[in-house]
């Protein structure tokens, strides 16, 4: 059974803070707080965190102005969304990439069974 896992609320358009009803930080629950980390994960440039440049997706490094194969992006997506506690297994898979715009799905599962279909990309 995965512990509870609580992370700041985030808009889902802007990506930003939510408010509750009480005017404090809105916190997300799981499973949601599952989904929702690996979205953040998967939208971290490798080295764009201070406290921990070996967090992110080498996107400068090895994806932005190359064209490494479809499978190397999958791959990278779904083995940084099990950087996030408790995401016991990931399947990024790429449905559309046009005019230098990617879009698609990761298939996770959570260490209590729960699947959850989580978008990237725009």
């Amino acid at each position: 059974m995965a512990t509870i896992q609580n992370t700041l609320l985030l808009d889902q358009s802007a990506w930003d803070l939510v408010l509750d009803i009480n005017g404090d930080i809105a916190l997300a629950g799981t499973p949601y707080s599952y989904a929702q980390d690996v979205t953040s994960a998967v939208r971290t440039f490798l080295g764009e965190c201070w406290y921990n440049t070996n967090l992110g997706i080498p996107y400068w490094q090895k994806m932005l102005g190359q064209l490494p194969p479809i499978g190397y992006i999958e791959q990278q997506i779904s083995l940084e969304a099990l950087t996030i506690p408790n995401v016991i297994s990931a399947e990024a898979s790429i449905v559309s990439f046009v005019n230098r715009a990617m879009d698609g799905v990761i298939l996770i599962t959570d260490a209590d069974s729960n699947p959850a279909i989580v978008p990237f990309g725009g």
